[in-house]
């Protein structure tokens, strides 16, 4: 039989264990490049061993860990008036969203992300309506309170923050500043929830460690891509998720 609780671990034998730290160094070097995608490419291979309850928290502190290598890596590019605005609205978000934690249907969600998404990305203009402030401050709120039940919302926050950058560097540093905001606030409100991690541990630092090494490679690479074909590849991976997103919520709906 298969022991299922390796190094105490829930869920986990050897292998998964393996499975799961390598997919953190893969999904956080796409990250580092495409600053929007790591995380939900994560999410979707650890929700095949963890339950939703397990997951999310799980999943959420590996995306911190490996976000703030990122933003130290790179934080001479954030666009820092994006923050305050922001912290302030996941603040709200997170709040609101710990109220109903699991309670809306994923299925709804993702697809209301994804067909956000689309609009978002394919109507620029939309991205620039308002102000710095309020812009932010409403991704703040609608990224933090989805991620409660998503996790993985860093493809709200990328048409925003790339209508808005001046180059490829200022884009994957700022998201990566934002989803960090975001991270921290929805730790807060599992830890009021009263959320138990301690067994997960091991597992979760050894997943920030290849993480921090796949978004140190990402960044190197990065800086030798042309922002053509950066904005070109960025625009359609983030139609290929969101498309994703809604044949998810749709299937889990019928």
């Amino acid at each position: 039989m298969v022991d299922m609780f390796f190094l105490g671990i829930p869920y986990v034998d050897e292998w998964i264990f393996l499975g799961l730290i390598l997919a953190s160094f893969c999904t956080t070097f796409l990250g580092a490049i495409s600053g929007a995608g790591g995380g939900l490419v994560l999410l979707t291979i650890m929700a095949f061993v963890f339950p939703p309850t397990v997951l999310i928290p799980v999943h959420t502190v590996v995306q911190l860990g490996t976000g703030s290598s990122r933003v130290l890596i790179m934080w001479r590019y954030v666009m820092r008036g994006t923050l305050l605005p922001f912290l302030i609205g996941a603040g709200l978000g997170a709040a609101l969203g710990a109220q109903i934690f699991i309670a809306l249907p994923s299925a709804v969600l993702q697809g209301m992300i994804g067909a956000f998404v689309l609009i978002v990305t394919w109507l620029p203009k939309f991205n620039r309506t308002g102000t710095l402030t309020s812009q932010y401050a409403f991704l703040g709120f609608i990224a933090t309170f989805l991620g409660m039940f998503i996790s993985a919302t860093a493809v709200i926050l990328a048409p925003f923050v790339a209508s808005a950058s001046a180059d490829r560097r200022n884009y994957a540093a700022t998201v990566a500043a934002l989803m960090v905001i975001g991270h921290i606030m929805k730790l807060v409100a599992f830890g009021l929830l009263g959320v138990a991690l301690a067994a997960y541990v091991p597992l979760m630092l050894s997943m920030i460690l290849t993480g921090i090494l796949g978004t140190w490679l990402g960044s190197r690479a990065l800086n030798r891509i042309s922002e053509k074909v950066f904005r070109t590849s960025l625009k359609i991976l983030l139609t290929c998720l969101a498309l994703r997103l809604i044949w998810i919520g749709l299937s889990k709906l019928t």
